[in-house]
This record gives structure tokens, sequence and C-alpha cells, in this order.
């Protein structure tokens, strides 16, 4: 960085603020001032309007009731032209596409060396997406993959029994849960078991987390 040249502006939004101090820390010794550090959606939001900071780094699984991708979307309509760093301490398949498809600018993974992180937010100040090199090949991969992840495999319903199957409620708790026959569950439970391919509960489970739908 030259001395005519303004260091860049990033805000952190993550929940847990021992992880945003370790950020800001490699962040500020590569030369990248750090303006705000905010905790929920809301703060987010507001801090975001007051401090136009150059970059945006999101945490995927940032507060309670909103995502980080949900709270992206809604920083995205008051801000269009925002440019936003997902970051994630998973990197699943389902996790990176979401990310490019909403608008976001980069994908780093929690466990990246701060040089990784820097360069990843001077290519997206300068209006480049941004592809560490382990994102990159998994994005390569995906391209030429067919898409089997139950979000698309599956309508809402379908998705939205598939994932309390693999939290372990019982057919009887999901229809209760739901709304619907214990029949419905029955025989919606062996139509997604069919089309996704799986048939032990450990299965239903180990795909849920693979795809981002349930947490560990």
């Amino acid at each position: 960085m030259t001395n005519q040249e303004k260091p860049i502006r990033v805000m952190l939004a993550d929940d847990h603020p021992i992880v945003m101090a370790g950020f800001a820390m490699s962040l500020q010794s590569q030369g990248i001032e750090v303006i705000g550090k905010v905790r929920t959606p809301q703060e987010l939001l507001e801090q975001y309007s007051q401090l136009q900071p150059d970059v945006a780094i999101v945490d995927i699984r940032f507060g309670e009731k909103m995502s980080g991708f949900d709270a992206a979307k809604a920083l995205l309509q008051q801000h269009p032209q925002a440019r936003i760093i997902f970051l994630s301490q998973f990197d699943q398949d389902s996790f990176i596409k979401e990310a490019y498809a909403l608008g976001g600018r980069a994908f780093v993974t929690k466990d990246c060396e701060s040089v990784e992180l820097a360069q990843a937010v001077r290519k997206v100040h300068h209006g480049e997406l941004a592809f560490i090199p382990a994102i990159a090949e998994r994005l390569a991969n995906l391209s030429v993959q067919k898409d089997t992840s139950p979000q698309t495999l599956l309508d809402k319903r379908s998705l939205a029994i598939f994932v309390l199957i693999a939290e372990g409620l019982t057919n009887a708790e999901i229809a209760e849960k739901l709304d619907i026959s214990i029949k419905t569950v029955s025989n919606t439970s062996q139509l997604i078991k069919e089309k996704l391919g799986v048939i032990r509960q450990a299965d239903v489970t180990k795909m849920a987390f693979k795809y981002g739908l349930i947490q560990a």
C-alpha cells in the first residue's frame, strides 16, 4: 500500500466475539482497517448504513433467528452494491453455491490463513470475485457434477420432513409438528429415501449435515 492509498475499511459480522477479535487482528496485521464488529443481523444493517465499509465479512451461522444468508439478503436489498465475503466453519457444497448465488463475492473458511483472507478482501474491494484455492477446486467440481442435494431434489414439504427425520424425530412427532397425518409422513419418508438413495437413519442425518441442513 502506497502513502496515497487509503486502507480498505472492513466490517466483521459474527456472533462469536473471540472469532471476530482474531480475524480483526489478522486483517489489521495485513494493513486492512476493521471499522466495525457486530454480533446481530440488526446491528449489521444499522452499522453498515452508518459506516459504509468497503467490504463486509459475514458469518453464515450468524444470529439466532436469521442466518448470515438472511442478513446478507436484507443488506443487499438496502445496499445493492455491498461487497460481501461469506465466512463459515464448514465448506459444504450447498453453502458455497448459495454464497455465490446470493451475490457474495467470496467464500472463506474460518481455518484459512490470514494472508488468504486479506487477499480475498483486496480482490473483493477491487470488484473481483475471490476464490481461495480450496474453494476454487470445490466450485470447479460442482460445475461439472449433477446437483443431487436434498434442496434441489425435494419439494418444500418433503425437505421439511427430511430435516426432521435427520434430527431424529419419530413419524408421530413429525406429523404433530407439521400438522399432517402419520400416514402422510410415512409415505413421504419412503419416497424421500428412495429419491435420495438413503436407507438408514444415520445416512439421512449424515446427508443433512453434509448439505448444511442441520448442525452437528
